[in-house]
């Protein structure tokens, strides 16, 4: 079993900063893909960003140029650092892992419980 702890959510204006970081813990042999999505009220959820564990990165349109992701191998962490933040960027974040756990034969997807993000005009 894998489990993940997000943490960095908070109130911030519009402009402001804010860094998420996502570790996970647990039975972990290998992590391929690692990421961020995020779920505003009354909205489905949706992807934010992706990082490969060849640290290949992919973006939503409305978050290019403002966010980075980026992982740390050895923390089996990832972050998700959020600049020019807006309004529209308020909603809760979810961190996504795709594991292997020892003795498993494949690999499966985790989510993280969320972290709320809210942005301020």
């Amino acid at each position: 079993q894998v489990q993940l702890v997000e943490s960095g959510g908070g109130l911030v204006q519009a402009g402001g900063s804010l860094r998420l970081s996502c570790a996970a813990s647990g039975s972990i042999f290998s992590i391929n893909a690692m990421g961020w999505y995020r779920q505003a009220p009354g909205k489905q959820r949706e992807l934010v960003a992706t990082i490969t564990s060849g640290r290949t990165t992919n973006y939503a349109d409305s978050v290019k140029g403002r966010f980075g992701i980026s992982r740390d191998n050895a923390k089996n962490t990832v972050y998700l650092q959020m600049n020019s933040l807006k309004p529209e960027d308020t909603a809760v974040y979810y961190c996504n892992v795709e594991a292997r756990t020892t003795g498993a034969p494949r690999g499966d997807g985790y989510w993280g419980r969320g972290t709320q993000v809210t942005v301020s005009s």
